[in-house]
């Protein structure tokens, strides 16, 4: 079930290089926001730790390869520097080690809120024009920056439902305002890595309390 899945978001980001050529971001925001599905499937399979994190360890490996070699270019941003692709990678090994035996919902919590949230304000922030600014090197847009933390927000409230947490709303807000200051200021794609793994670390935090 996993690796179809992989098939198709693979499939699917080589379909929009090809008829999308002049979109160089879109086929990579494919594989962004189609890879974080992966975590809740694994979890809902009840995949073990062990096997999880060795086929992250591959994976991420095998994005630090592919960035040196552009062997399958639809992942990789040619238009700027970036680090992004083997950071998030890096970042899901990170939170699978830490939390997956004792609470995947943190590794899921990291991981959709980058994958969905950052990928959709990519998306949608080049497309729709409004106010932005030059943080760190880095172009942010203020729809780009709302639609990231409504994302952000509304995964984190649907997780806190399904796993009956009942995490206060003013929790999910402040997870969620850390992930997009962490956006905003995290040059080089680092927010690959800041993002998920704080968003992951403070979601496990706060069910602690």
């Amino acid at each position: 079930m996993i690796s179809g899945w992989l098939i198709i978001v693979l499939f699917s980001s080589f379909l929009c290089r090809k008829f999308y050529p002049e979109e160089k971001e879109l086929s990579r925001k494919v594989v962004h926001i189609g890879t974080g599905p992966v975590i809740p499937l694994a979890w809902w399979f009840n995949i073990s730790s062990s096997l999880v994190i060795a086929l992250a360890c591959i994976i991420t490996i095998a994005l630090f390869i592919n960035h040196r070699i552009q062997l399958v270019t639809s992942i990789e941003d040619v238009g700027r520097k970036s680090y992004g692709t083997i950071a998030y990678g890096f970042s899901i090994s990170v939170l699978i080690i830490l939390f997956w035996s004792n609470n995947p919902s943190a590794v899921t919590a990291g991981v959709l809120v980058m994958a969905f949230g950052d990928g959709l304000a990519g998306l949608i922030g080049r497309k729709v024009q409004s106010p932005s600014w030059i943080i760190l090197g880095q172009k942010k847009s203020l729809i780009g920056t709302i639609i990231m933390g409504a994302t952000g927000v509304i995964i984190l409230f649907i997780l806190n439902e399904i796993i009956g947490a009942h995490l206060p709303p003013i929790d999910i807000l402040t997870i969620t305002s850390l992930a997009v200051v962490l956006e905003q200021i995290s040059p080089l794609g680092v927010d690959n890595i800041s993002v998920p793994i704080a968003v992951g670390v403070t979601w496990h935090l706060m069910l602690l309390d």
